[in-house]
């Protein structure tokens, strides 16, 4: 049962990568062609030498980078200090904390742009970078998964004499490593597909992210179908390398931050 149905959402992804080694008369044809008479990198070679989409790749990969790394630093201290601390309003902030998880975006944008405009961040890498240095979904599922973790563990660190950072950083993170896998591509997938804040916040071309830069890219190369077509297959492909090669950690997690609430 799974096979068509995995069969029937590949088919899309397919057809990206053949058209993106096509020609633009191959792809314009009628009735359009199923395989490509021979194997042509000129749209590849028209992006790559004659738009910017390296600039826009490079600032795509600086924004989810800084994001992954700052989601998986100040979400475990987040997570473990909700999981193993018990302090006045811990409850109270920690249902405010993900009643911010139903909010749509559309009701906080403005705010978000005037605090990144008072903060002289607009039209920057920076109003990217800083309203996703931390989010709700990754201090909650780092809690979670804290939560399954055996406390005597801990205190065996604490008896001889550590730290609550020593202890979350020698001993729980080294044990986390499928909810950091998770929290790292959920992060990095969310950040790098993001196209609504970046057309809100970015003027410039210069500072275009690749999704931001595809989406013009296309408006203004409509007629070049195989460089469309190119430069969505260089934008999907990082996302596809990231999930395959945290697939099994992902699952895991997933499974194991539902145990226990």
């Amino acid at each position: 049962m799974l096979a068509p149905l995995a069969l029937a959402f590949a088919l899309p992804l397919v057809w990206l990568v053949l058209s993106s080694v096509m020609t633009n008369a191959e792809i314009n044809r009628f009735p359009p062609a199923l395989w490509p008479d021979g194997i042509d990198l000129g749209g590849y070679r028209y992006v790559l030498g004659n738009a910017m989409f390296p600039r826009w790749f490079a600032n795509s990969l600086i924004v989810a980078s800084v994001a992954v790394v700052s989601n998986l630093l100040l979400g475990s201290l987040g997570g473990y200090a909700f999981a193993r601390m018990r302090f006045a309003g811990s409850r109270v902030l920690l249902g405010l904390m993900l009643a911010t998880m139903v909010i749509p975006f559309q009701l906080t944008m403005i705010p978000t742009f005037l605090v990144m405009k008072w903060l002289g961040l607009i039209d920057t890498l920076g109003a990217l970078i800083v309203p996703s240095l931390v989010t709700p979904f990754a201090v909650f599922l780092f809690r979670q998964f804290f939560l399954t973790l055996p406390r005597e563990i801990e205190e065996a660190a604490w008896i001889d004499g550590c730290s609550r950072l020593r202890v979350l950083f020698s001993i729980v993170m080294p044990l986390a490593r499928p909810a950091l896998a998770t929290v790292a591509v959920l992060t990095f997938l969310t950040t790098w597909n993001d196209l609504s804040w970046p057309l809100i916040a970015i003027n410039h071309d210069t500072q275009y992210t690749l999704q931001l830069g595809l989406t013009t890219f296309q408006g203004q190369h409509h007629a070049r179908w195989s460089a469309v077509m190119a430069g969505n297959v260089i934008t999907v492909l990082p996302v596809l390398v990231a999930f395959l090669l945290a697939q099994k950690t992902f699952v895991q997690s997933l499974t194991s931050s539902g145990l226990k609430g």
